[in-house]
């Protein structure tokens, strides 16, 4: 572990009450390893590194097996492997852990617009605006931790609070594989026993300034007047770190990034190899990206499914259009293609998802006409079912194959 991960975790268990905690900091656990095991079960319960093997390489990440004898990410690998010789090392799929992290942070968006993305194994979100369809905060967390697990094969630890701060400094402390929340009224109980490093802000020159003064504890420096901190510290630094020895961090949630794609993947329950039923699911996952892109204004060129065997393997295929579209029949009629063309027509599928890229705004996007296409056809048809869902409900309005029996083919 890093300087900054060796907190201890804290004594008697918080409470369960999540009024005002709408923050979650989201965390993958040993991401990259993690990944790498999905494929390696054998390996699972023995240290792993993942990094270049070579005498100049660095440790990417590491499995907390490896971890226990002092490895961590960014240590050279030729320590890394002094300290734990019987480790088996992995060099990096790094294409790999991009379509994973695209994944995840899709489960996110799933359940909130309010996503901020500080890497690509974790997130801030602010599930406040969710509270109503999908429950409380902590119900929320429990939920991702679950999806995470059954779409991607891998665990993520949660912390939930009120503040950014704390939602991430609770996550660290119930890794591997945990939730914590972090009540409003328990925020300076969880937060004054800690190491002073356990502080943003404070790296090892900073922490040695506090330790002169004796401040050991983020307790010792909440008692420790702000002027004595401004004068040691500086004026913005020692204003900064009061506070949060208090917990008062007011930076919200920032999801101002703008999509470079739209996308939405099913994890079936068990394994499906039937075509007819592979295609109801494109159908179904055509309709939703065609929503999202008409919500957020948004058209696209690039098509593309990505279809994942049982044993996690994943291929996908894309196909970039003569005109970009946010019409579901057009995404839909592409996926088929692709999924046919993929040679995957019975091979029994875990995961199906669909992927529109090359987005643009559709107000500054002139739309032409086909030869004998109608002004008003299926983008007016579409953006019916919009406002019908909007009023009554998202499956309000459906295509037919999906609420009748599958037939033998779908023809849309």
């Amino acid at each position: 572990m890093s300087r900054k991960q060796q907190v201890p975790r804290p004594g008697p268990a918080l409470g369960t009450d999540d009024t005002g905690c709408p923050i979650l900091h989201v965390d993958m656990d040993a991401f990259y390893a993690s990944v790498e095991l999905r494929e390696r079960p054998e390996l699972r319960g023995v240290p792993v590194i993942i990094g270049d093997p070579g005498a100049r390489g660095v440790v990417l990440s590491a499995t907390y097996e490896a971890r226990r004898f002092g490895v961590h990410s960014a240590m050279p690998m030729t320590r890394a492997r002094r300290l734990c010789p019987r480790a088996v090392v992995i060099p990096p799929s790094r294409h790999k852990y991009a379509e994973v992290s695209r994944g995840v942070m899709e489960i996110f968006r799933s359940i909130t617009p309010d996503v901020e993305p500080i890497a690509s194994d974790e997130a801030f979100l602010d599930v406040g605006g969710a509270r109503k369809r999908l429950g409380r905060p902590a119900v929320i967390a429990a939920a991702i931790r679950e999806r995470v697990v059954r779409e991607h094969g891998i665990t993520c630890s949660v912390g939930v609070a009120g503040s950014k701060f704390v939602a991430k400094l609770a996550s660290q402390h119930c890794k591997p594989d945990g939730l914590l929340v972090v009540p409003a009224d328990e925020v300076v109980s969880f937060l004054h026993p800690l190491p002073v490093a356990a502080l943003w802000g404070v790296g090892e020159r900073t922490e040695r300034s506090l330790v002169r003064l004796g401040i050991k504890t983020v307790g010792d420096l909440a008692h420790t007047p702000v002027d004595a901190l401004r004068r040691e510290l500086g004026q913005a630094a020692g204003t900064h770190l009061a506070e949060l020895a208090w917990g008062r961090d007011p930076r919200p949630v920032r999801a101002d990034v703008p999509d470079k794609s739209i996308g939405a993947e099913e994890t079936f329950a068990t394994d499906v190899g039937d075509p007819v039923e592979i295609r109801r699911e494109l159908l179904r996952l055509s309709e939703r990206v065609a929503a999202r892109l008409r919500e957020g204004g948004h058209v696209g060129r690039t098509v593309s499914v990505k279809l994942r065997r049982a044993d996690f393997s994943t291929i996908t295929r894309s196909r970039t259009l003569r005109e970009p579209t946010d019409v579901a029949r057009d995404l839909y009629t592409v996926a088929c293609e692709l999924y046919t063309a993929s040679g995957l027509g019975r091979t029994p599928l875990r995961l199906v998802g669909v992927r529109v890229e090359n987005l643009r705004p559709a107000a500054e996007t002139p739309r032409q006409l086909g030869l004998g296409e109608r002004e008003k056809g299926w983008r007016e048809a579409e953006r019916a079912m919009d406002r019908a869902a909007r009023r009554f409900g998202r499956d309000v309005v459906l295509p037919a194959s999906l609420v009748r029996p599958p037939f033998d083919e779908i023809d849309l």
